[in-house]
């Protein structure tokens, strides 16, 4: 009898040639975290107080979605308003793209003149995002900070703390309910200082805890993002020097204040504040917040005798 199991086995070889290769998993089957909803005033202030601990949570599979209430109009030097807006911009979506982040909505309140745009009006336009993304945590910049200059930060921060804990109930923005955005609630904030660290008696308050995050992994990438905010960047190289001058300190390390120093002195700044911040914390380098996240579950004893809700 002939042995047939040599040309079943080259058919079977065959036949697996021809087969095509198992498809690789899609995303959408991989357990995501979740997403993320950052706040920001401009395109600098959530960069600097938060880029590094978003920079890792999206590495950890997150979505990072950035909503922008500021228009980026004010900040450089010789451009207009509408020359800096674009400029500004550009560089901010070029950054955060760099980063890995997923999307970035820009309100387009001019910057500057936020104080003056209706809480309502913005608190309405964040509840429609947080309804549409239903996010697992939101960033928001911290308006309980002191003595900070510029207003829209405070301005953008209060509303933001008004949106994240109304979020969840049915009596604001019924209107949205009307068009299936649902009532949302966001069970973990992170209030982010911009520009500096905290101050004694600036966190840890209440229902918050002063949160120190590592992002030594991480701080490469954040230098460079602020880095790509070149108009920004050239714009408070020069302030710099104006005041060094106008205070009579040598500025002849800022001459001649061209792109390469430019870049440099904006990577120092962000390695200072990081070296700064983790130092708090027992990190080389750190970001820190106010955090808030879910409460404390509730006792067994205190469930003995609860009764299911029907």
């Amino acid at each position: 009898m002939t042995d047939l199991r040599p040309t079943l086995l080259h058919c079977a070889a065959l036949l697996g040639l021809m087969m095509p290769p198992s498809p690789t998993p899609l995303r959408a089957e991989t357990a995501v975290p979740g997403k993320v909803l950052v706040v920001t005033a401009d395109s600098a202030g959530y960069l600097i107080g938060a880029g590094g601990t978003l920079a890792q949570m999206a590495l950890d599979g997150y979505d990072i979605h950035v909503a922008h209430f500021g228009n980026d109009e004010k900040e450089s030097a010789g451009l207009s308003p509408a020359e800096t807006r674009w400029a500004n911009i550009h560089e901010g979506k070029a950054a955060a793209e760099y980063l890995g982040f997923v999307d970035a909505v820009y309100m387009e309140h001019k910057s500057g003149e936020i104080g003056y745009v209706s809480s309502t009006e913005m608190r309405n336009q964040l509840f429609a995002l947080i309804r549409h993304l239903r996010p697992k945590k939101i960033f928001i910049p911290d308006p309980y900070v002191h003595f900070h200059p510029d207003w829209d930060i405070y301005f953008v921060g209060r509303m933001a703390e008004e949106a994240w804990g109304y979020s969840g109930g049915s009596t604001f923005a019924a209107e949205l309910a009307r068009m299936d955005l649902t009532p949302h609630s966001v069970p973990e904030v992170y209030y982010y200082p911009v520009e500096r660290p905290y101050r004694p008696a600036e966190g840890g308050e209440q229902n918050a805890r002063l949160l120190g995050v590592d992002i030594g992994n991480v701080l490469d990438a954040k230098a460079t993002a602020l880095a790509m905010l070149r108009t920004r960047n050239r714009f408070r190289a020069q302030v710099l020097h104006a005041r060094l001058n106008a205070a009579g300190r040598s500025s002849e390390l800022l001459e001649p204040l061209d792109e390469k120093l430019v870049q440099a002195l904006a990577r120092a700044w962000v390695h200072q504040l990081a070296a700064t911040m983790g130092e708090k914390h027992g990190f080389q380098y750190g970001e820190e917040f106010n955090y808030v996240g879910p409460g404390e579950a509730v006792p067994p004893h205190a469930l003995e005798r609860a009764v299911p809700k029907l």
